[in-house]
């Protein structure tokens, strides 16, 4: 009986998955993908550090990369090509406005918006916050352990950052996502939580702590953490930081082949752009999605294998039993 081996057509995907993780700034580390070990994951469940941002739309890669031709003899003729410039490009429409969403659409620091003191002043990104309470000891991803009289400060349903104080320290600041650089120093106790991507949302309220919907992107607090209530988040236009991070666009085929666009390190380039789509084709009932553009310039990396400088790696897996 011969084998069921099929000729494989070109894969018919309908939408790309979205899957982003932390750079190490101080370093200049980005996350690996291995797609010989890890290329058969879940696509609800990436391997860590990777964070599922769901469907994007209108993603699009553009090589804008420059080649020169070497030329010999007389006349001059072409004798090899050469790389100028290394570069590219990445767009695409987030589908939900989440945290992480509109800090990369963004090329700025992204803030929480901490629960204001009782007698704070105005603020454009939230003026002088409550004051945090202690993390205890034991406290996982998933559940914030604290003393019974802070647990109660909180509710469910409510939002929270949780990070460790501002003690003047310059540089790259947030661990172990970097959410800004500083310059110079501040004085503000609270500038960590302000710009953490450790937040999560509370699903549940004991008297021993907060139980998550979902774990923190950090990972367990760190001792000496503390948190606090955050009611929505706010970006600016300008600025000097830039957002970095490793993405990974995966293309699910109709036959179980799977493409894969790995950057190592991907910057936003551009400040916060919005797109409003009419949801009916007449444009009549006037309501809109508004959609969230982000576009990224990737930076090269040093491949271990041959010491080439490269900026994204595309991978294939293939049907099974599809010809190769």
């Amino acid at each position: 009986m011969a084998a069921n081996w099929f000729s494989a057509p070109a894969p018919v995907t309908r939408r790309v998955r979205a899957y982003f993780a932390p750079v190490n700034r101080t370093a200049q580390t980005p996350v690996v993908f291995d797609p010989a070990e890890q290329s058969g994951f879940a696509l609800d469940s990436p391997p860590a550090p990777w964070l599922n941002l769901g469907w994007i739309q209108a993603f699009s890669r553009k090589p804008v990369s420059k080649t020169a031709a070497v030329l010999t003899g007389v006349p001059a003729g072409t004798m090899e090509q050469v790389r100028e410039t290394l570069e590219a490009q990445v767009s695409l429409e987030f589908l939900s406005w989440t945290k992480l969403t509109m800090a990369l659409a963004t090329n700025s620091q992204h803030m929480n918006l901490l629960a204001r003191a009782s007698s704070a002043g105005t603020a454009a990104d939230g003026g002088t916050a409550a004051t945090a309470v202690n993390v205890q000891g034991g406290s996982t991803a998933s559940m914030v352990l604290l003393a019974a009289a802070d647990a109660a400060k909180f509710t469910a349903g409510s939002m929270i950052a949780v990070d460790e104080d501002y003690t003047g320290q310059t540089g790259y600041v947030g661990a172990p996502i970097a959410g800004a650089y500083l310059r110079l120093a501040l004085t503000d106790v609270d500038y960590i939580r302000c710009v953490t991507f450790n937040v999560a949302l509370v699903s549940q309220v004991s008297v021993s702590g907060l139980t998550l919907a979902e774990p923190l992107p950090g990972g367990a607090p760190a001792a000496g953490n503390k948190v606090q209530a955050v009611t929505g988040f706010v970006d600016r236009e300008g600025g000097s930081f830039y957002q970095e991070w490793s993405a990974l666009f995966v293309m699910q085929g109709s036959q179980g082949e799977r493409i894969f666009y790995y950057y190592p390190r991907l910057q936003s380039m551009s400040g916060a752009e919005e797109e409003a789509v009419p949801l009916d084709a007449n444009h009549k009932s006037g309501h809109a999605r508004v959609l969230l553009k982000g576009q990224f310039l990737a930076l090269p990396v040093i491949d271990p294998l041959d010491g080439e400088r490269v900026v994204c790696y595309r991978s294939f897996l293939p049907a099974a039993k599809a010809l190769i």
